[in-house]
């Protein structure tokens, strides 16, 4: 979480459609398929960027997987209440702004409010802190009736990302008297904090990647050396996104035509992967 494009980008309209509920010890928004509970396909877990499980942009793509995919979604508060709070968008906004003398005579301002909003959120859910906390939900959520006889996936966005790809390591537990993966695939949107190519090397389990070409986080040489590692991995796939920045997955301005585009198509990208995944798992 190194970069000022963990914290921008644009809050969308929109009502979630989910409700609230405490499952596994955490506080959780759950989005249900318009479909028999008979029909689900499976259960994916959104581990969230930075502005958590209240954010409405995350609460709304939820329900588009939910409805795209015949999923049950989980949206879990993975942060404990310690989420960056949205109002720091506009904060790191101003930050960067230059145009004006007024705009420098107010940043010393706007980094002081920026720094109230973000620095608490950074100490608290460093990987090494955070990690302990969602494995142990997938971990609760296998050992469940639904999770031991449903397929399970986690998509990860920005800071969730790395927690994907640690849960893709394929480390298992035992449900039933069988040793049973924490999740069976994963997807990540625009991740941030991966080390590359170490942490893409060490999946075993199928995960899809949506990347955009202007990621300040995850720059053109990162991109091609995760790309050759999983050209090796023949259940991976990547898809590079052209002009599309970090956090275009969740934060992107929809009512720009091409951003708007590019993060409804990172949607049917997850949700086709999932139900890829969902049906071998199933069969």
């Amino acid at each position: 979480m190194s970069c000022p494009d963990c914290f921008t980008g644009h809050v969308h309209d929109g009502t979630p459609k989910g409700n609230v509920t405490t499952l596994h010890g955490l506080d959780v928004y759950v989005s249900e398929p318009s479909i028999p509970a008979e029909q689900v396909r499976g259960i994916v877990v959104i581990i969230p960027d930075a502005f958590g499980w209240e954010f409405v942009n995350n609460r709304l793509l939820a329900d588009n997987y939910a409805a795209k995919g015949g999923f049950r979604v989980y949206l879990p508060d993975f942060m404990k209440g310690t989420a960056a709070p949205v109002w720091a968008i506009d904060s790191v906004r101003a930050v960067m702004r230059t145009a004006s003398l007024y705009d420098w005579l107010v940043k010393p301002y706007h980094i002081a409010s920026a720094a109230t909003a973000l620095v608490p959120f950074i100490l608290t859910n460093r990987p090494a802190k955070s990690y302990p906390i969602v494995s142990a939900f997938f971990e609760a959520l296998r050992k469940s009736p639904e999770g031991s006889n449903l397929p399970v996936g986690a998509a990860g966005f920005c800071w969730g990302g790395k927690h994907t790809l640690l849960l893709a390591r394929g480390d298992s537990i035992t449900v039933n008297g069988a040793k049973k993966a924490l999740i069976d695939a994963g997807f990540t949107g625009h991740p941030s904090l991966l080390e590359i190519p170490g942490d893409i090397e060490q999946t075993t389990l199928p995960v899809s990647y949506a990347l955009g070409d202007l990621d300040n986080n995850l720059k053109g040489k990162q991109i091609e050396a995760l790309q050759r590692v999983v050209e090796g991995k023949e259940d991976d796939e990547v898809k590079v996104y052209v002009g599309a920045g970090h956090g275009f997955c969740v934060r992107a301005d929809t009512n720009a035509e091409e951003s708007g585009r590019q993060a409804v198509e990172a949607e049917d990208q997850a949700v086709e992967f999932f139900r890829k995944w969902f049906d071998r798992a199933s069969s």
